[in-house]
């Protein structure tokens, strides 16, 4: 049995993940739930000071923006739309009759105007750009959102379903550059509060296809990703818990983000994967928060 399994299958057991019989769809339980909230207190903390607006979104977005975003361009592999059935009551008997004998009966489902939501912050561009100019002093939001990617797996840090923190900076290259840095410095002293051993590397995400291999090698040259990285299911292969990302000006063209002056916005972006820094905590100080050290419990609980 690898390290992957059976650190899943002791969550299982400590009751801190339900399984629901999909890989990476799991319940959760009280004390994981508790472990996140605390989490998130001590990101607000952190942030809070910085004066951002909180928006929330809900974990589907409009269809059109997420073709607007090119995201199936580079992620055709992890997006999710939903599907309804549009039918008449005829289509429905046959739908009925599919089931009964166990044919696919999803063949006729209909793509609706709802598109799973892949990242937190997607469906915040249009939304900014639909307001006019940005003021020249920039923008700064506070996000939330369960997320959606299809990599179905047994890395209980993988999961299908999963929430992600965002804030999101708009502004100047130097402005959108200077919030990254002071994130990536945030996110360590974050972490060692709640004693985490982190490493921070540059990174790419998982472009498909050949010309995804140039955009992956792009993005790595170019340090427009980095990742704060803590060992979760293997020493070896440490897991992404932040990232932190600079968007240079793609988004601001591609959504017509400008200032008054019609230069255009440039973009960055800090991640928190909620369920995985939970994790961390858990992997790192055992599967029962009431036996943490005193320093982290002080640190997430006060």
């Amino acid at each position: 049995m690898d390290m992957q399994t059976s650190f899943l299958d002791r969550l299982f057991e400590s009751g801190l993940l339900i399984d629901t019989g999909v890989d990476g769809l799991y319940g959760r339980s009280g004390q994981f739930e508790d472990v996140i909230a605390a989490f998130e207190r001590l990101i607000d903390m952190f942030g809070g000071a910085d004066g951002a607006e909180a928006i929330r979104f809900p974990p589907g977005m409009n269809r059109a923006f997420f073709e607007t975003s090119g995201y199936m361009k580079s992620f055709p592999q992890l997006a999710g739309t939903v599907h309804s059935f549009c039918g008449s009551e005829l289509d429905h008997m046959s739908l009925l009759k599919c089931m009964e004998v166990g044919d696919d009966w999803t063949k006729d489902q209909q793509a609706t105007d709802i598109v799973l939501t892949p990242a937190a912050c997607y469906p915040l561009y249009p939304t900014v750009a639909k307001r006019g100019a940005l003021p020249d002093t920039g923008a700064l939001f506070d996000l939330q959102s369960y997320c959606f990617r299809h990599e179905p797996s047994k890395d209980p840090a993988r999961q299908q379903l999963f929430r992600m923190r965002e804030y999101v900076c708009m502004g100047s290259e130097k402005h959108v550059t200077d919030f990254r840095q002071s994130w990536m410095d945030r996110g360590i002293g974050m972490m060692k509060a709640v004693g985490l051993d982190v490493t921070i590397d540059v990174a790419n995400d998982p472009f498909f296809g050949r010309a995804g291999k140039m955009l992956a090698n792009n993005q790595r040259d170019q340090n427009l990703k980095f990742e704060l990285l803590i060992p979760i299911t293997s020493a070896a292969k440490p897991t992404a818990c932040m990232s932190f990302n600079y968007h240079q000006d793609a988004f601001g063209t591609k959504w017509g983000l400008n200032f008054a002056n019609g230069s255009v916005v440039h973009t960055a972006c800090v991640g928190f994967g909620l369920e995985r820094i939970a994790l961390a905590l858990f992997h790192t100080h055992g599967l029962d928060a009431m036996e943490w050290p005193e320093s982290v419990r002080k640190a997430l609980w006060g």
